[in-house]
């Protein structure tokens, strides 16, 4: 049974109330996720016995519930994905890019979130890979990984593009590699400029009834381009965290009583650590908003950074700098797909070895 103080144990408490509040409203991924949660990680889930192959003593182990909103599951995806993009990083500066929309127009995002989220993320990329081809700037092609977040410290719908860039773009003829000048990317006025326009253009063609506020044409919008001083590395790991995560951790939630959760959160402008309380349908409300539609990829690549561009990324690897080979190191004991194989707690010294499974419940079981 996971922790009394976390997202699992909120939704056990507040979630049958608020089904039967919102249950006629809610979408069917809404709903499936509180489903999941309250259920991550027990009896219900079914699981798996091990037994130490020194000390004999069986190990009762439930399965997760690998729901994507699940603060508690993809620990191994996310060390998966991130193991996997550090081999594709090239050896040359970085840059972290952010496109943010308006609060103006977050409401309108979060009720057509099918049609306009994709939008986001197409528009943002699409603005910089035309400034990148600009002669006046880079002059050629751009990889990118863009990761998308939709929520504050304090849970609330904020929608906005995270980017990784190298500092250069491959030149038209396909092998010229541009370095970008120093800390200087493009032009990030005219980079906001260009994502406004593209974005509230394709908004009124995809929905011509919504109504856009007219202060989003006067207002600018946030959008930065920084190097990566402290290494491209860096940024990748703190985008893995938000890959296979949900809005907040179980490691923040501070209290669940009976009407009421806290929650910790990072005060931004006082650099400090904060409290927040709220009522516990208020706080699944704000947590179901970050749940997104099914099927919807929330990371993206593009130029040269895309799975089928492998062979150019390689290439551009051995071009700039070619990498030394490490010796390999033999790591811990591992099973028939390669995981590692865990310690026995009880002993310490003995390795989990599966023994027999145990079937989920049937309520809980999903269609082929």
């Amino acid at each position: 049974m996971r922790d009394a103080s976390s997202v699992a144990a909120v939704v056990r408490q507040f979630g049958p109330a608020y089904i039967t509040r919102f249950g006629a409203t809610m979408p069917a991924g809404h709903r499936r996720a509180l489903e999941d949660l309250a259920a991550c990680r027990t009896a219900a889930m079914g699981g798996h016995v091990t037994q130490c192959d020194t000390c004999g003593h069986e190990h009762f182990v439930y399965h997760s519930c690998r729901n994507r909103s699940c603060p508690s599951c993809h620990g191994a995806s996310t060390r998966a994905w991130l193991t996997a993009r550090e081999t594709e990083l090239l050896p040359v500066p970085y840059f972290h890019v952010v496109f943010t929309l308006p609060a103006a127009l977050r409401a309108i995002v979060r009720t057509h979130q099918r049609v306009l989220l994709p939008v986001l993320m197409q528009t943002a990329a699409a603005s910089l890979r035309a400034l990148a081809a600009d002669p006046h700037h880079l002059g050629g092609t751009v990889g990118m990984l863009a990761v998308l977040h939709t929520w504050t410290r304090t849970l609330g719908y904020h929608p906005h593009v995270h980017c990784l860039v190298p500092g250069g773009a491959l030149a038209t003829d396909g092998v010229t590699w541009r370095r970008a000048r120093g800390r200087y990317l493009v032009p990030v006025r005219a980079l906001s400029c260009g994502f406004r326009a593209r974005f509230l253009r394709r908004l009124k063609r995809l929905l011509p009834d919504v109504v856009v506020p007219a202060t989003v044409w006067k207002t600018p919008w946030v959008v930065y381009a920084k190097p990566t001083v402290q290494g491209a590395d860096l940024v990748l790991r703190y985008l893995a965290r938000y890959v296979h995560r949900a809005a907040i951790t179980d490691a923040r939630i501070v209290r669940v009583d009976a009407a009421t959760v806290t929650f910790r959160y990072q005060d931004a402008q006082a650099r400090a650590w904060r409290t927040m309380t709220l009522a516990g349908e208020e706080f699944l409300r704000r947590f179901l908003q970050h749940v997104l539609p099914r099927g919807f990829h929330t990371v993206r690549y593009y130029g040269w950074w895309r799975p089928q561009a492998a062979a150019t990324r390689t290439r551009l690897q051995q071009q700039l700098a070619p990498p030394d080979p490490s010796p390999r190191r033999d790591g811990p004991p591992a099973d028939a797909t390669g995981a590692p194989v865990p310690c026995c707690p009880h002993c310490g010294t003995g390795h989990l070895l599966r023994t027999r499974r145990l079937l989920r419940a049937p309520a809980l079981a999903r269609p082929p």
